[in-house]
């Protein structure tokens, strides 16, 4: 234990990081939201998707949601 940092001693501590730090963990941030936004676009606008279940010899149930 005698060679532990103390939390003064971590340059990360109490407001002390650096400013490359910084706007490294912004970019993250925004990079993981525009990726978000992204899947969400894609997977909400996908109009292909037919929910019918059935063939025409045998009709099934349309599970088309009318809003």
């Amino acid at each position: 234990m005698q060679n532990e940092p103390s939390l003064d001693q971590i340059e990360d501590y109490n407001g002390k990081e650096s400013k490359e730090k910084k706007n490294t963990v912004r970019l993250v941030v925004l990079f993981c939201i525009v990726v978000g936004i992204g899947y969400a676009i894609a997977k909400f606008n996908n109009d292909s998707v037919n929910d019918y279940i059935g063939t025409p010899e045998k009709p099934g149930l349309n599970t088309v949601k009318n809003y």
